[in-house]
């Protein structure tokens, strides 16, 4: 089987999905992390295509590496991973596919059947009284921990902050039946952190994401130092090399790699092993509904790394709610994901909707790439 041509559609001018064509017929699809996506699209049309075409996609180890050494001189890596990993999540989909299994049969079997998750809320100007109604709600259909995105971006130490009152308020509402996460996206100085972290302590909230900036990783283990409470970290780690120096330095208690943040599945297999062997505990980061959701439940499958209650983003994401691109829906349900039987990733693209939805209508690069250029 040999790549013959590659698609990248950004959807709803958001979402960048790749689409790989084989000279057997069969197709593989990958997602993309969903911001900068014509960043993605540029990248995986210029810079990568030529490195995929004419491959096998059993060779996805050697077009990582490729992909890896072209984004080093191309610019940042964190955005041009993110391009690799809707090539590597094909790949990886296109070989389950070929096998007629499972991306979980391909690294180790799988331990579990679904995957409990936890429901992520992404909007930072609810007042406490809606959040904890919010709360409540999700509560009520299953789900038994709830994440808020507090604080005020872009600020530090803002006074509009209102993270312990909305805390408060999520108590008031459901008591302790329902675990609470709190993200801050980097927004507290050291010291504040501190001070803000012994109240959720108090309040046991379950663990303080991204308590300051994100490279400030003597801050961060300043603050894992004086608080009990778990810190978590690693959303904006991108490599193997980053997460390593994110663990030693920063040393949060809870570490969180996405799929479709540090290039695929290939990295995220290195990552969890040196995450492992270095004792860190894991949870994903992940905000995408279908390509990156599907692609975490195939990794954690087989994995004993990933205790807890996995993120999944509660918000109305158009090719999810909005006419979904999938032909056989994937959901939660009660609380949980499932893992997906079918081979490859096991998910079911109708490729007709993605391109009716793609803002641009890209052609398709061939293997001809010499006239192309």
């Amino acid at each position: 089987m040999k790549i013959t041509s590659v698609e990248c559609l950004v959807l709803d001018e958001e979402y960048p999905y790749v689409i790989l064509h084989t000279d057997e017929g069969v197709t593989g699809f990958g997602e993309c992390f969903r911001r900068a996506p014509y960043v993605s699209k540029a990248t995986i049309e210029t810079v990568f295509a030529p490195l995929i075409i004419g491959k096998s996609p059993f060779d996805s180890e050697e077009i990582w590496d490729s992909m890896f050494k072209a984004g080093a001189v191309a610019g940042p890596q964190g955005a041009l991973l993110t391009a690799a990993a809707g090539v590597d999540l094909a790949l990886w989909d296109l070989k389950g596919k070929a096998l007629e299994t499972p991306i979980y049969n391909l690294i180790g079997g799988k331990r579990r059947k679904k995957i409990k998750v936890y429901a992520s809320s992404l909007f930072r100007d609810l007042q406490p009284k809606e959040e904890a109604e919010r709360a409540a709600h999700f509560h009520d259909i299953g789900y038994s921990a709830y994440k808020m995105h507090s604080a005020v971006p872009g600020k530090i130490d803002d006074p509009g902050d209102r993270t312990i009152e909305t805390v408060k308020a999520i108590r008031d509402e459901v008591g302790y039946q329902m675990d609470i996460m709190v993200d801050v996206n980097s927004a507290y100085s050291v010291h504040h952190a501190i001070e803000i972290g012994k109240k959720l302590e108090d309040l046991g909230v379950f663990h303080f994401e991204e308590p300051t900036q994100i490279r400030n990783y003597a801050g961060m283990a300043e603050i894992a130092d004086a608080l009990d409470i778990p810190i978590a970290s690693g959303e904006n780690a991108f490599t193997r090399w980053d997460h390593l120096t994110l663990i030693r330095e920063g040393r949060p208690d809870i570490v969180q790699p996405d799929v479709v943040k540090v290039g695929g599945i290939t990295e995220f297999l290195k990552i969890e092993a040196i995450l492992s062997a270095h004792g860190a505990t894991m949870t994903t980061h992940n905000t995408q509904p279908y390509g990156s959701t599907a692609a975490h439940a195939h990794l954690i499958a087989p994995s004993n790394n990933f205790p807890y209650a996995q993120e999944y983003n509660i918000e109305n994401v158009g090719i999810r709610d909005n006419d979904s691109i999938l032909d056989t829906p994937y959901l939660v349900e009660d609380g949980f994901i499932r893992i997906p039987e079918d081979p490859g990733l096991g998910l079911d693209y109708n490729l007709e909707k993605m391109r009716n939805r793609s803002s641009d209508r890209p052609s398709t690069l061939t293997g001809v790439w010499g006239q192309i250029q």
